[in-house]
């Protein structure tokens, strides 16, 4: 069965064609700049075929966005696949569930409903999300679609985790609670570092999804029971560009002497916080570390400021699950930066935490950086949120 996994923004759209047979990658790629002047690049990952690089492609809707991924991947000459048959099933990344999905599931008109339904939950992503759906029904007629939800592993938190100490009437009536999103990467690492464990009966592991965004999740038995996201994506640690937890006075303070409104409130939190706020130098904390070793104390406070707050979550989570067993570091930042890395578990020997320096020079892949006598084994372990939604396509559509 050969799957195309989509991941559709606003004026983007990911894509990966993967074969489910050995779970193979074929091919993936990116469409740019939808609406406006239209990108496109193609990777095949097959011997001789030739790949696409931001050439210029029309693009007015995702419609045409998705004609130009399956006009590439049937091409004669640098195509993967011979004919539009050979794909079986589409797989959707959609950001928010709600409390209603738990699960990934069909799209159907009631799925669809109830996408739009929590539109105003994710009021960015969904819409587009959506958009990508529609795009695939019209270009793909008849093909089954799978939607997997960011914020369905989640779900699986106790009501004391979810809540928020506001009126209880904003939950009821409007559905204010935390949800998460990364769930998909979360759900992935977490199972494969129960592998690398050797699946013990019980297991209590804390996930760090470390990247421009960030978040921590705390999974006892391969179930999350918390995490540091909230109803959106803004809350826990800092981020690239985003502020995660503030006070909320912050706001009616800046907001009142500054006469901002609320939309440009939100957009100061989300696109100017974060490291580069602090920084003042970059979102990007390859930049950030290369100004901290020159010398650049706002940029040494940037990381230090997320280490600390990384490293807190880790002991607040390892006191909510009663110890842990594993910490996972995963995404950009937590696969690639050992520095980060190493960083961020300093102090964390209390808990047993010993790094092991030369393992964890790794940079991606499944490895053990934890010292032999690490009471808490410490891994690295690549994401692939693609292969969780074709995994869970597949066993949908077999289903049937």
């Amino acid at each position: 069965m050969k799957i195309l996994v989509i991941n559709a923004g606003s004026s983007s759209l990911k894509y990966q064609l993967i074969d489910m047979d050995g779970e193979v990658l074929l091919a993936k790629g990116l469409c740019e700049r939808i609406g406006i002047d239209g990108k496109f690049t193609y990777k095949p990952l097959v011997e001789g075929k030739q790949k696409i690089d931001a050439v210029d492609v029309a693009m007015p809707t995702h419609a045409e966005a998705i004609q130009a991924v399956l006009d590439a991947l049937v091409d004669p000459a640098n195509g993967v696949v011979t004919s539009m048959d050979e794909i079986d099933a589409v797989g959707h990344r959609i950001l928010h569930g709600g409390a209603k999905f738990t699960e990934s599931c069909l799209v159907n008109d009631a799925c669809i409903e109830a996408i739009r339904a929590c539109i105003p939950l994710g009021p960015l992503h969904n819409p587009a999300n959506l958009m990508g759906i529609e795009a695939c029904t019209k270009c793909m007629p008849g093909k089954p679609q799978v939607a997997v939800f960011d914020t369905a592993f989640h779900m699986t938190m106790p009501p004391e985790a979810y809540i928020y100490a506001i009126p209880y009437e904003y939950y009821e009536r409007d559905d204010v609670r935390r949800y998460g999103f990364h769930g998909t990467s979360h759900r992935y690492v977490s199972a494969r570092c129960i592998d690398l464990l050797g699946n013990p009966a019980h297991s209590r592991i804390i996930c760090c999804h470390l990247g421009n965004g960030s978040s921590l999740s705390a999974c006892v038995d391969g179930k999350c029971v918390d995490t540091t996201m909230g109803l959106g994506p803004l809350a826990g640690v800092p981020m690239g560009t985003r502020c995660g937890d503030i006070d909320a006075t912050i706001m009616e303070y800046l907001m009142g002497k500054y006469g901002y409104d609320i939309k440009t409130m939100m957009n100061i939190l989300n696109k100017k916080s974060g490291v580069l706020g602090l920084s003042g130098v970059s979102s990007d904390f390859r930049d950030i570390e290369a100004a901290a070793q020159e010398g650049n104390k706002r940029a040494r406070l940037a990381l230090d400021k997320f280490y600390y707050e990384v490293r807190k979550d880790i002991g607040a989570y390892a006191a909510a699950m009663g110890g842990v067993d594993a910490i996972v570091f995963t995404a950009g930042v937590g696969e690639n930066g050992g520095h980060d890395r190493a960083a961020i578990c300093k102090g964390l020997e209390f808990l047993g935490v010993k790094i092991d320096p030369e393992r964890n020079k790794v940079r991606g892949g499944e490895n053990l950086i934890s010292a032999d006598d690490s009471a808490v084994k410490v891994f690295v372990i690549a994401t692939n949120e693609e292969l969780m939604i074709a995994r869970d396509t597949k066993a949908i559509v077999e289903a049937l």
